[in-house]
């Protein structure tokens, strides 16, 4: 207990020190993270994963009590983002917004975004709306953070308010500016996705495996947002953890690509799979088509690659430079026009992304439509693109791994 008044007011009735403080905003910031991941986004906004119910009010509370999010604003603001990415439509595209809006004005988009009422109807479908909601975390939803104040000032004193100044900074920085800004803007792509997603980092514990952007728009209902060896998502551990405990259920993630020996045409199990792994077939198109015969070439007239196209230029091949600048976009072009056999690649790609874009189709249409691009591919006397098809033949999805 505090000697003085004065000790209470610098710390509180705890009379912590400021490493004791350290791990407490550490904890409390981690357990914000996994109620925006685990909770609002991969449960509710994806239905990736179900919680147990007195876990999932306790994500509904602690939502209330540090962020004041409402869970279904957040929810329909979240499927807007998917359903219209990368369009003026879009709540928050650094294509459209600015990186720099989007980046430092993260919240003021959410805000706006939660202005449009018939929106978060048509979106928001499917959350929470029992008594407790509806009376006190929708109505009274700044409450929270208010009482948190004041719970922290009178624990922790003047350090408490410090702290509690940066949890309400936590997630305006971290998901508004960072994932959602940086997350289509900087970083690696294992998925040729028809958005700007990047993943930030293979691995990033203090934002709850969200750095993972890139997978997850490839996969969006994946309750695991790890895709490769070396990326490491700690709400998936969480999950699983969770699991053990009887706590979680997890109902979707994303499948798994095995190629097959040996298949001589495509068959069913070919198109699931593509129907699947479209983005996948279409990063694979990147690397094993296009870039080989670009080496080819640039080897030819005694090059580097890097000067025959720049990496920048090579990016956009796989979707006729759509995010490209109207002057890098020209360029493209005009290198493209200036080699047969990759303009022959690019039509190629248009076909095939067409072929798993059709999906009005009928089953037997799609596949039959598949089976001539590769016979006509396999012809084509270019022998990486022969060498994909070849191999596209042999997709099939696989049981998925944890």
């Amino acid at each position: 207990m505090p000697a003085s008044f004065l000790d209470f007011l610098s710390s509180g009735l705890l009379q912590w020190g400021w490493g004791a403080m350290a791990l407490y905003l550490l904890v409390v910031t981690q357990i914000t993270i996994f109620t925006v991941t685990l909770y609002l986004h991969r449960s509710q906004a994806h239905r990736g994963v179900d919680f147990h119910p007195a876990l999932a009010h306790f994500f509904r509370f602690w939502s209330w009590l540090t962020t004041s999010m409402i869970t279904r604003e957040w929810v329909a603001i979240h499927r807007k983002h998917h359903a219209k990415c990368e369009t003026e439509d879009d709540p928050h595209s650094p294509q459209f917004k600015g990186i720099g809006n989007v980046f430092w004005r993260g919240v003021e988009l959410y805000r706006d975004a939660r202005r449009d009422r018939a929106s978060i109807e048509q979106y928001g479908k499917g959350c929470a709306d029992d008594w407790i909601e509806r009376r006190l975390y929708t109505p009274l939803a700044t409450l929270g953070p208010t009482v948190l104040l004041l719970l922290s000032f009178a624990l922790f004193g003047f350090k408490g308010v410090a702290v509690w100044a940066i949890q309400m900074l936590w997630i305006p920085f971290w998901a508004a500016g960072v994932v959602n800004g940086l997350g289509h803007w900087w970083g690696y792509r294992n998925f040729a996705t028809a958005d700007t997603a990047t993943n930030l980092s293979p691995w990033a514990v203090w934002i709850g495996g969200e750095e993972l952007h890139n997978n997850h728009h490839a996969f969006p209902s994946s309750a695991k947002f790890a895709l490769r060896r070396w990326e490491f998502d700690i709400g998936w551990a969480a999950i699983r953890g969770l699991e053990v405990l009887r706590l979680a259920k997890v109902l979707r993630v994303a499948p798994s690509l095995d190629v097959r020996p040996n298949i001589q045409v495509p068959d069913m199990d070919t198109m699931k799979a593509l129907l699947a792994h479209r983005f996948q077939a279409m990063t694979d198109f990147q690397r094993r088509v296009f870039k080989p015969v670009l080496r080819e070439e640039a080897a030819q007239r005694g090059q580097k690659l890097r000067k025959l196209m720049p990496r920048k230029l090579r990016r956009g091949l796989i979707d006729d430079g759509r995010w490209l600048t109207p002057e890098a976009r020209a360029q493209l072009q005009a290198r493209v026009a200036a080699s047969p056999r990759m303009q022959k690649l690019v039509e190629y790609r248009r076909e095939l992304a067409a072929v798993l874009e059709a999906r009005s189709q009928n089953a037997a249409e799609s596949l039959a439509r598949l089976q001539a691009w590769c016979q006509q591919a396999e012809a084509s006397g270019i022998r990486a693109l022969e060498e994909y098809a070849a191999r596209l033949r042999g997709y099939a999805l696989a049981p998925a791994r944890a």
